[in-house]
């Protein structure tokens, strides 16, 4: 896959590009990052999530070229199982308000600093603020400061923001090394 360099250097800020390159393990949010935050239910309570075809494909391209994935969430939705294996993601943790105790639980043989973890909402902050790469998206809670974290994606979560921040890390280890 090519891309014109000078694209990349006005779509993603050079400090970003070398954190990006530096990045063994993409984590995320589900709800509002992942999908477009709506919890949808049937007359039955059966629940419904609306992937974004972009964001799968994104997440597969980063996979070939061995960045791990983990799905760090705060509810518990079998349709995240689902998906989560459809995509042959390893690491999946749910149900958890302390996401940044929960990815130190599971003993990730990858450090905090070779991380990029993206998130929404407050329950977030403390893994994005840990981590070697934080990314929000533009659909985040309104009370957090966004310029606190590394950047946000040109998508909205669910239209696309994890295929942003998948491009981000695939593209920057092809670009010239004096970027």
């Amino acid at each position: 896959m090519t891309i014109d360099q000078n694209f990349l250097k006005s779509y993603y800020p050079d400090s970003v590009i070398k954190k990006a390159r530096q990045i063994e393990l993409l984590a995320f949010d589900v709800d509002g990052v992942l999908t477009d935050g709506g919890l949808y239910y049937d007359h039955k309570g059966n629940e419904f999530k609306k992937f974004f075809a972009q964001d799968g494909h994104g997440i597969k391209i980063v996979q070939s070229i061995g960045i791990e994935i983990m799905i760090i969430s705060g509810r518990q939705s079998e349709c995240v199982n689902h998906r989560a294996k459809e995509l042959g993601i390893k690491y999946v943790i749910q149900g958890t308000r302390d996401k940044l105790k929960a990815f130190n639980e599971r003993n990730i043989p990858i450090a905090l600093e070779k991380v990029c973890f993206v998130g929404d909402d407050t329950v977030d902050v403390e893994i994005l603020q840990s981590v070697g790469m934080s990314v929000v998206v533009p659909n985040t809670n309104p009370t957090i400061d966004l310029k606190q974290f590394d950047w946000v994606t040109k998508r909205r979560g669910g239209c696309g923001a994890i295929r942003d921040v998948c491009d981000l890390i695939y593209f920057s280890r092809t670009l010239n090394e004096n970027v």
